[in-house]
């Protein structure tokens, strides 16, 4: 592999600021790694007019200035072991790091791999196992960043500039998969960029980094339409018999979703306990938000009572202490994509648009206000539902058209 290019020098100077009466100024060390100057004080002075300053040395014979020269020979040689240590170990390299190792403050400058493992220490128990999954793979793109492109395990967090954000941006893009993945989009880049600057603000929190280098980055989304089913597709869906058990089984756990707004990870988890009797005597859902921990409650429609009663005394359930026998995320995309295709359904069906579907063709173009499909979501923000606001606009345009109608009545 490639060794990364890095440029170093060390040379003495006075710094004539700090003269003091008597024409003495302290000796610094200028370490110099890739441009990037860092001084380090020597607790040494000299006359100004016993330096030589193109040598970088006292200039004399006296027995004092031998004495010092000899100290700076040393401490320069010092400075040069401590920066070819660094490299034969591969450690990241800067300047304050060769002058912590130098002045024996042996603590180790901050790496954005160390960040990384200290955010998913901190945040384990914080964020729900999808959320953490994604910052894995976050991490993953970003060690490879750093390993194909700067040709380094890791780097220190001072070294983090607007330009590495732009570059790694730009690997993202060109990133071509190794397997069947297909290519990162600009929405799973931004992402990526997202969980990105969240670790890095924490490291600004944390003092770990003085300037975070995301001031002057602006992530831009495209925008997308959420995939629903219809009216149309979802009453296929509902009529279709299957004689595969497996299939029948998931087509029935996704038409839950689709009544109950659930994801995946919340009808995996959704115990008996959690069905309770509302303010209306009826039966609701009580949980929380896999995402957010956000307490969601949904009144149960008929035919999701009507799948939950199905599953009833499925052993599976039983054993797992589940209202359903759920199997794993992936599995269920996979017989999802068979689904479709018996049902004549044309689009991509992911678990995920089950979701969706409850939010426009259940709720929104039902009539149920906004404001309460948003909290039966679990949305912290209304915003987020408004990305469902083109099944609004239809619904009024259907309220208009009605109103019309009675309006042309009226008249007549």
């Amino acid at each position: 592999m490639k060794a990364a290019t890095t440029t170093f020098g060390v040379l003495f100077y006075l710094k004539i600021q700090k003269t003091t009466t008597q024409g003495s100024a302290p000796i610094c060390a200028r370490v110099t790694v890739n441009g990037k100057r860092t001084e380090i004080s020597i607790k040494r002075s000299v006359n100004a007019n016993e330096w030589d300053e193109r040598k970088g040395m006292a200039k004399g014979s006296r027995k004092e200035t031998i004495e010092l020269n000899m100290f700076l020979n040393q401490f320069k040689a010092k400075i040069i072991n401590t920066y070819q240590q660094m490299v034969l170990t591969d450690v990241p390299i800067d300047g304050p790091a060769i002058r912590d190792k130098v002045l024996g403050i042996d603590h180790l400058a901050p790496t954005l791999v160390s960040l990384m493992e200290y955010h998913n220490e901190q945040q384990l128990h914080k964020l729900a196992p999808g959320t953490m999954k994604n910052y894995h793979t976050t991490q993953r793109y970003v060690k490879i960043f750093l390993k194909e492109k700067l040709y380094r395990n890791d780097i220190v967090l001072s070294q983090l500039k607007y330009k590495f954000i732009l570059d790694f941006e730009r690997y993202l893009f060109n990133y071509v998969p190794k397997d069947h993945q297909k290519p990162l989009n600009n929405n799973g880049i931004m992402k990526h960029i997202e969980r990105l600057r969240k670790m890095i603000n924490m490291a600004v929190k944390l003092d770990w980094l003085s300037k975070d280098p995301f001031t002057s980055f602006k992530k831009h989304f495209d925008k997308v339409d959420r995939e629903s089913l219809n009216s149309k597709e979802l009453t296929a869906l509902a009529n279709k018999e299957f004689t595969i058990e497996r299939l029948e089984h998931v087509r029935d756990m996704f038409q839950f979703s689709c009544y109950t707004g659930l994801s995946y990870i919340e009808l995996a988890e959704l115990a008996p306990n959690k069905i309770i009797t509302g303010i209306d005597g009826g039966l609701w859902i009580s949980t929380s938000r896999a995402k957010t921990d956000i307490r969601i409650r949904v009144p149960l429609l008929p035919q999701a009572i009507e799948l939950m009663d199905k599953y009833r005394d499925d052993p599976r359930a039983l054993n797992n202490g589940t209202v359903f026998p759920v199997i794993s995320n992936q599995r269920m995309n996979g017989y999802l994509k068979e689904i479709a295709d018996m049902c004549g359904i044309t689009k991509i069906l992911t678990f995920h648009i089950a979701r969706h579907t409850f939010a426009t063709t259940v709720t929104l173009s039902n009539g149920v206000p906004i404001e309460s499909v948003s909290k039966m979501l679990g949305h912290t923000s209304i915003r987020t539902t408004q990305i469902y606001a083109k099944v609004v606009e239809q619904k009024l345009s259907e309220d208009m058209r009605k109103l019309e109608e009675r309006m042309s009545t009226i008249v007549s």
